[in-house]
């Protein structure tokens, strides 16, 4: 195999005992979003791995309705949290890694590609000379085929944009989170029009993804409860997103799959979040900075998206 990253991610699957990591997934009803606790069972260590703050656009205002439960599993499980992992910056949810970090210690991380999302959207926003676009904001950057530990847990990273510049799934024992890249196989794949992204990309990311072995057990981070199914579901498996997603498939061409993306781009509209939650989560979950009033302020570019 001529990708070293992913050749070390399959034997890491290939070794790992099936149903190693301890998986516990929170499901926030608002914004369709699965935060996950990871942690091993023998050392107790563990990850967050996409947080979510609570909201309220029309009010501007935060709450930790999410988070909170969060926190309460992480304490009645008695874990010790090393990591608070982002698989991207969401554009459909802030984060609430500061707040879980000043509760419960451990790093803030992403992929090392947040630098192209920082400028991005750092321009956008006006953001000025003071917000870095660096990536400092975080704790810790990973690049392609980085490897770590959370205890016993060996851990790999692969870098898998297209949805965004900075996309990164964590392959973790047998699991992979694999943020936006792929939904459930009725609901299909993420869409690739935001800045940055690009469907072509995309598709090369997701055969990535599907060259894992089969039974690689995949955690989405989100769900969209499509038409003919009446339950939330965010876990599935590589031989089934292989046989059966809808715009992914064994089968479906690299050409079939790019023009399918692009036309069904043209229809979304912007997620009801997204100039929220891109200012913030580009600067780690922190807000921007406190005016001379001492009021923060989250900005609205207007006819810029």
């Amino acid at each position: 195999m001529s990708d070293p990253a992913l050749a070390n991610a399959c034997v890491q699957v290939s070794v790992a005992q099936s149903g190693v990591p301890v998986v516990k997934a929170f499901f926030d009803v608002p914004t369709f979003t699965v935060t996950y606790v990871v942690h091993d069972g023998e050392t107790r260590r563990a990850a967050v791995i996409d947080s979510v703050l609570t909201y309220d656009p029309a009010a501007g205002r935060t709450g930790h309705q999410a988070a909170d439960p969060v926190i309460a599993y992480v304490e009645e499980q008695g874990l010790t949290v090393d990591w608070h992992l982002e698989t991207h910056a969401h554009a459909d949810h802030l984060s609430a890694a500061p707040y879980l970090q000043q509760k419960l210690g451990g790093k803030i991380a992403i992929g090392a590609h947040i630098r192209e999302v920082q400028e991005t959207f750092g321009s956008l926003f006006n953001a000025g000379a003071d917000f870095q676009r660096d990536g400092s904001d975080f704790d810790h950057l990973w690049v392609d085929g980085d490897q770590f530990m959370i205890g016993n847990l060996a851990v790999t990273v692969l870098h898998v944009p297209g949805h965004t510049p900075a996309c990164v799934a964590y392959v973790i024992g047998d699991a992979v989170f694999v943020g936006d890249t792929m939904f459930m196989p009725d609901y299909g794949t993420a869409r690739a029009d935001f800045p940055g992204g690009d469907a072509r990309t995309l598709f090369r990311s997701l055969r990535r993804l599907l060259e894992l072995p089969p039974e690689t057990r995949l955690f989405l981070c989100h769900d969209y409860l499509p038409e003919g199914r009446d339950h939330y579901v965010w876990e599935t498996t590589v031989a089934e997103q292989r046989r059966a997603n809808i715009h992914a498939h064994d089968g479906v061409s690299e050409d079939d799959f790019v023009a399918m993306r692009e036309t069904r781009d043209a229809t979304l509209a912007m997620p009801r979040l997204i100039l929220p939650s891109v200012q913030v989560n580009m600067r780690a979950g922190h807000m921007p900075p406190t005016d001379d009033n001492g009021v923060t302020y989250l900005k609205i570019p207007v006819n810029q998206l």
